[in-house]
């Protein structure tokens, strides 16, 4: 996971190209049959959007989870101290009981197999903090792959879900699509990180664009093309 301004992907191993076709198509086809979910109109990325996945409480109440494991946000290729992702972050309990409920109201949405789900992940973004673009599947030349793939593989899609109301910045930009989406607490956001054809879809470069006032809460889960670990 990193910038992709000097990279081809073009010419990157893609060993579960055929997973990411397949699971690609079988989220795009369930996405479809729920009249409630909407679909960012480009047909350059799969991006999809539901109000009102997380009611106000429980918002609140993982709002409260994330400040009490909140530490400087990880990189494998970026330090803290670089400024690429200057978020504060950590992953919720997976065997707290209201966590997996959470965690498997996304898998059944998606129609993906839990096993292949990361655990998921909660951020916080104070003043002046950012996620600069990025991509979230992983760049398999570079070192930290090894180990990725021996953990699951590639990341398929991505489901985040805003928590709170920011008062300014704070958006999820895809910059490749000029599409800005501010925070709505309660909504649920959904993309496909390759194309219909298994693979890489730069499309799905994205960023955490500085919050200016307030705090930004986000949580995040990842799907790997096989069972994480």
């Amino acid at each position: 996971m990193a910038s992709s301004a000097t990279y081809d992907t073009s010419s990157l191993p893609n060993p579960d190209r055929a997973a990411l076709k397949r699971v690609g198509a079988q989220v795009r086809e369930r996405l479809a049959q729920d009249t409630g979910i909407y679909r960012f109109p480009t047909e350059d990325a799969e991006i999809f959007a539901l109000g009102g996945f997380l009611s106000p409480s429980e918002c609140e109440r993982l709002i409260a989870m994330i400040d009490a494991i909140a530490r400087p946000s990880q990189l494998h290729d970026q330090d803290y101290a670089k400024g690429f992702r200057t978020s504060y972050s950590g992953d919720l309990d997976p065997t707290h009981a209201f966590v997996k409920s959470v965690s498997r109201r996304i898998d059944d949405l998606l129609g993906i197999d839990p096993r292949f789900g990361e655990s998921i992940q909660g951020q916080r973004y104070l003043p002046g903090q950012e996620f600069k673009p990025h991509n979230d599947w992983f760049y398999t030349d570079q070192p930290y792959w090894k180990l990725e793939n021996e953990r699951g593989g590639q990341r398929s899609w991505t489901a985040m879900a805003f928590l709170n109301k920011v008062e300014e910045g704070g958006h999820t930009f895809f910059p490749e699509i000029e599409a800005a989406i501010e925070p709505e607490p309660g909504v649920l956001l959904i993309w496909n990180n390759a194309l219909p054809d298994g693979t890489p879809n730069e499309a799905t470069l994205h960023a955490g664009t500085p919050v200016v006032k307030g705090q930004k809460y986000v949580l995040t889960k990842w799907y790997r093309t096989r069972e994480w670990s």
